[in-house]
């Protein structure tokens, strides 16, 4: 089952956040307007430093939400190419097999390969994904027992053991690696209250533009547009396989290591 794509999804809250930035900032502004008829145009005692600690914490919670997502991001993308360093690393070693036995290593290799592949590429559709997850989980039995045979045939390299088998440890290693990363995030309540905070932030700069005679629209849209940009690229980076920011682009690694399986 093709599940709705989540590009769209970053799209909607980044467009609502936008909506309710500028609607939080009406608010705060019409606030600011009664209170001034009402009091005068005198900000009460602490209010500056009030808004600061806002303003402070979301730039605070903005940083860090931005910094992990990078971090993940570049990891993902370097558990790429360790998987295709550690399947050309094995697949190499199978030249050490005796000669019957190595067709049918290298067979399943590129099988494995291609589900391997096949995992990411099919995202967002998490049933292919999934299938191709259990595909190369079952190969990866099958390459095991078939080099444990090769590695008993008198026609093998003595040290193919010693080799062969420690690489294909690394290789289905990087594969619970590289799944448990891309299941790696943030809480739910830290973008809960990055949305949170950016329209409380939104609410006090509002008041403060209420000491104006008339609307700032430069301001508020501009205000708006730049947070909720900045939100919707925090969580395209976070999801890097459903969004318009990708790590595509490194499977091709995989793709022409792939190639020169022949």
């Amino acid at each position: 089952m093709t599940v709705v794509d989540p590009t769209y999804v970053g799209t909607a809250v980044a467009a609502f956040l936008f909506l309710a930035i500028v609607a939080m900032l009406e608010v705060g502004r019409r606030v600011g307007i009664r209170r001034a008829a009402r009091e005068g145009d005198v900000a009460p005692e602490g209010t500056s430093a009030l808004a600061g600690a806002v303003y402070g914490l979301l730039a605070l919670i903005i940083a860090f939400t931005f910094s992990g997502a990078t971090a993940r991001f570049d990891e993902r993308r370097h558990l790429i190419i360790e998987e295709a360093n550690a399947i050309g690393t094995a697949y190499l070693r199978i030249d050490m097999a005796a000669s019957g036995a190595q067709p049918a290593l290298r067979d399943s290799f590129r099988r494995y390969l291609d589900a391997r592949i096949g995992v990411y590429a099919k995202l967002p559709d998490l049933a292919a994904s999934q299938a191709n997850l259990e595909r190369s989980t079952r190969l990866q039995g099958e390459i095991w027992a078939l080099a444990v045979a090769a590695t008993r045939m008198p026609e093998s390299h003595p040290t193919l053991g010693l080799l062969l088998l420690p690489a294909l440890n690394a290789m289905f290693d990087i594969t619970t690696t590289r799944t448990m990363v891309t299941r790696i995030h943030p809480p739910a309540v830290i973008f809960v209250m990055l949305l949170s905070l950016a329209l409380v932030a939104a609410v006090l700069t509002g008041h403060d533009l209420a000491r104006g005679a008339s609307r700032r629209w430069l301001h508020t849209l501009g205000y708006a547009a730049i947070l909720s940009v900045t939100v919707y690229v925090i969580i395209d980076i976070e999801f890097p396989r459903l969004g318009f920011i990708r790590v595509d682009a490194i499977d091709q690694v995989l793709v022409d290591l792939r190639a020169s399986m022949k």
